[in-house]
């Protein structure tokens, strides 16, 4: 059961991620692999913090800021000096893993002693259970700090997740998700499009940080390595989130990334516990994308040919 709990729990952090990809590859359909340097980032500000005395809520707020700094960074890149997308997160990539370096002072910082979001939440857990440190649920043993941090992640979640969908309903988010279906009509309508761009991918790498500073403060440490294969992740909980909620109206494709970030984390759990290397993991993710990215037109291609044969 805390195997169970603990892996919903990691896809819940890990929807942030899932919402910021989606926010970068699905609104504004710009290819940013900034995440690989902004969930480390996000981690890296965090438990700096934590380990000088910050709070939790402030060390996670600067990973936000650090991860929307690195985000501007990409748009300004890309709409300023004219630099491909593509080119524009490799460069800001690349120059994030030392930067995170400097920021940690080094590869690793464990927060094993340190106060962060994971021991609040067991503290109040254990408060809310009389001091019991363990609790029954349908007749499974389940620690009180597994419970306690699983539903703060589920609110925790379910607030970013509303107010970003709040946020799309404004007239800026409006403008941002036209700029991503039609930047030619928006700027016609006056709106500068590469500052729309800018501000998405803006937010897109807070919400990344975020997650990553989260991480970070539920695992116990962060590491410098620890975003490698990120994008495909986030990606592939994209993916699937579309597969399960069969649209991409806003409201349903939020929550589908949310779904898709839970379910493929506890697809992997599944898959380690029945003895996949996790050496593999990677790969086999890499190559799952690569099939639910090419399977949709495939199908639709079938479909037609029937279509015409019949």
């Amino acid at each position: 059961m805390n195997l169970l709990v603990g892996a919903m729990t990691i896809g819940f952090i890990l929807s942030l991620l899932a919402l910021g990809v989606f926010l970068s590859f699905r609104v504004f359909h710009f290819p940013d692999i900034t995440a690989e340097g902004s969930i480390t980032l996000g981690a890296a500000v965090a438990a700096t913090l934590l380990v000088h005395g910050a709070g939790p809520l402030a060390a996670s707020v600067a990973g936000f800021a650090a991860g929307a700094v690195a985000g501007t960074a990409t748009g300004t890149l890309h709409t300023r000096f004219g630099i491909n997308g593509l080119l524009a997160g490799i460069l800001v990539m690349t120059s994030l893993y030392s930067i995170n370096l400097h920021v940690m002072g080094k590869s690793n910082i464990p927060l094993l002693s340190q106060a962060t979001f994971a021991t609040h939440a067991e503290s109040v857990g254990m408060w809310l259970l009389g001091g019991e440190d363990h609790m029954r649920v349908w007749g499974w043993e389940l620690s009180a700090r597994d419970a306690s941090v699983f539903v703060f992640a589920v609110f925790t979640i379910v607030f970013f997740a509303s107010l970003l969908y709040a946020f799309f309903r404004t007239h800026l988010g409006t403008a941002m998700r036209a700029t991503g279906d039609n930047d030619q009509m928006v700027r016609a309508l006056g709106v500068n499009s590469g500052n729309m761009l800018t501000l998405g991918l803006a937010v897109s790498n807070g919400l990344i940080a975020l997650s990553g500073a989260l991480l970070a403060q539920y695992q116990g440490f962060a590491d410098v390595q620890m975003g490698i294969g990120m994008v495909v992740w986030g990606l592939a909980s994209v993916v699937i989130g579309e597969a399960l909620v069969g649209t991409r109206q806003l409201g349903y494709a939020i929550t589908g990334a949310v779904m898709g970030s839970v379910l493929f984390r506890l697809l992997v759990a599944t898959a380690l516990r029945w003895g996949l290397n996790p050496n593999d993991l990677k790969l086999i993710t890499a190559i799952f994308v690569f099939f639910a990215l090419i399977l949709p037109a495939a199908l639709a291609k079938l479909g037609r040919r029937r279509a015409s044969h019949a």
